[in-house]
């Protein structure tokens, strides 16, 4: 494959991750009538981003083992996962009202009390769920990026981005459902 294949993938992924990232944007203002009861996704998506981080561990190990098609195989998945993740959440975030944590009363707003109530873990959740949302705006672009690498058969190039990427990417899987179960008290 060639050089001048990567290029136009990695204009795809520039548009791809500018979208996404305008949806995100979008979803945490506006809010869509839905005919379905979509507040059963939250466990779906810790389920979608605990399989991804499977999944790429799972690649990793294929690839150590010099087993370059079942990696492929593998990261396939994980862009999978990664996709059904991201249209559910899409689906979710633009549909039902947004859980805080510490909302003990489920109104909305974290009030002094419930802010007292919910302690040092509160602070905790919120800076693993910012380190999380952070990293997953920097990750998506390197992943498509280094996907195109590696799809456009430029080898020597993918393997040296995926050294630094395949960890933000992990550790935005992992973290995802660290998240889901900290705030499961709450929905």
């Amino acid at each position: 494959m060639s050089l001048a294949l990567e290029r136009r993938l990695n204009k795809g992924a520039w548009a791809l991750t500018a979208a996404v990232l305008a949806l995100v944007a979008v979803m945490r203002v506006v809010r869509l009538p839905s005919p379905f009861d979509l507040s059963f996704l939250p466990p779906v998506h810790a389920a979608l981003n605990s399989l991804t981080a499977v999944a790429l561990v799972v690649a990793l190990v294929f690839i150590k083992r010099g087993d370059v098609a079942r990696h492929r195989a593998m990261i396939y998945c994980a862009m999978g996962l990664s996709t059904l993740f991201l249209l559910s959440y899409a689906a979710y975030h633009f549909t039902t009202p947004e859980v805080r944590f510490g909302d003990s009363d489920h109104d909305g707003v974290v009030d002094a009390a419930e802010r007292v109530a919910a302690g040092g873990l509160r602070t905790v959740y919120l800076l693993l769920l910012l380190s999380h949302v952070v990293l997953a705006a920097v990750a998506l672009p390197l992943i498509l990026l280094t996907f195109a690498r590696g799809y456009a058969g430029q080898t020597a190039r993918h393997k040296a981005m995926a050294r630094w990427v395949f960890p933000l990417w992990l550790y935005v899987a992992a973290t995802g459902p660290a998240c889901y179960a900290m705030l499961r008290p709450y929905y």
